[in-house]
């Protein structure tokens, strides 16, 4: 039952191979991020989870392809140097080029489509957020999909960032792109615990991803500022303030008043990255990203070696009791009284 359990790459600061490696040794999958990381920093946090666990683990890549967007006006209006913005591929080539030759056993993609999908001595998964991105990684020979439904903290795994973007749920999502696609599907967004991965897993996933699960567990770089808002009940909402990538995150003072934020990453991502650094170090939860699911109450500080175990208890305990309610639930069907 472990091996349904995949901890998700949360690029930015709390994945980190102390994490990864103790999410694989309790039989789950952990994931580096390789997202704003150097290829050196890459090239580290490899040596590290592979010192401190002899499992599997996978790597996250960006695959982001998008023209160069101006993000001056939001940058004036924010009080921001606009001279900060610009635009960067995260050493895309260099960090595929590095994962050849240092192969963890899955590489993922998240927000496009490389053309061509690498041909690499790992499995290939890619981030889909809809139906047709689902058959172009399936047609493309990617060897599963992780399905980001609309719950998910972070970043939408979206190939095109758009207004208007009709997003849909995870379960719901899981079933269309169950009925479109013949790969093995990993469910992310909104799972916090058991009866969330039971729930997937009877959906026809292959595995769940957790994220936002994760951010409490001592291993994971979540600042204690973060940490302290990941253990409310505060709302989450969709934003693109802190990167002009639309994102979940716990609402603060920041995206209140960005709303408007344009379309622009990873320029504003850069424009605003000594801004977040700042606050973080201030420990000011309003002016940096919380980023977050909308099930983010039910995160558990314990080890993540312990989360692992009492994940997979919890969704064996929540299959079977789905079985005898499925059985006794509802009352026995009785007999029309005959008319005299």
């Amino acid at each position: 039952m472990n091996r349904a359990i995949v901890q998700a790459p949360m690029s930015g600061g709390p994945s980190t191979p102390a994490l990864a490696a103790a999410v694989s040794d309790a039989g789950g999958l952990g994931f580096l991020a390789a997202g704003y990381r150097t290829v050196e920093q890459l090239v580290e946090d490899l040596a590290e989870t592979r010192r401190l666990t002899a499992e599997p683990f996978g790597v996250n890549v960006f695959a982001h392809r998008s023209d160069p967007a101006d993000v001056t006006e939001f940058a004036r209006s924010a009080g921001l140097d606009p001279a900060t913005a610009r635009w960067s591929d995260d050493e895309y080539d260099a960090k595929l080029a590095l994962l050849a030759e240092d192969p963890p056993a899955v590489v993922s993609f998240t927000f496009g489509l490389p053309d061509p999908l690498p041909s690499l001595p790992s499995q290939v998964w890619v981030t889909v957020t809809g139906v047709e991105e689902a058959r172009a990684a399936a047609a493309a020979g990617a060897d599963a999909l992780v399905v980001q439904g609309f719950e998910a903290g972070g970043h939408r795994g979206a190939w095109v960032d758009r207004e208007g973007r009709d997003d849909i749920g995870t379960l719901a999502l899981l079933a269309l792109v169950r009925a479109a696609v013949d790969v093995p599907l990993i469910a992310t967004g909104g799972i916090a615990d058991g009866a969330g991965i039971a729930a997937v897993l009877a959906a026809g996933a292959s595995a769940a991803m957790l994220g936002t699960a994760f951010l409490l567990c001592p291993e994971a770089a979540t600042v204690p500022a973060h940490r302290e808002a990941i253990a409310t009940e505060r709302p989450t909402g969709l934003t693109r303030a802190f990167t002009g990538r639309l994102a979940r995150g716990i609402d603060n003072a920041w995206m209140r008043a960005h709303r408007d934020a344009p379309i622009g990453y990873p320029e504003l991502h850069y424009l605003t990255a000594r801004l977040r650094a700042e606050a973080r170090a201030a420990g000011d939860a309003d002016r940096f990203n919380l980023w977050a699911g909308q099930a983010h109450a039910l995160a558990r500080a314990v080890p993540a070696a312990e989360l692992v175990r009492l994940l997979a208890d919890e969704t064996r305990a929540a299959l079977e009791d789905a079985r005898g309610r499925s059985a006794s639930a509802l009352p026995a069907p009785t007999t029309a009284k005959s008319e005299t």
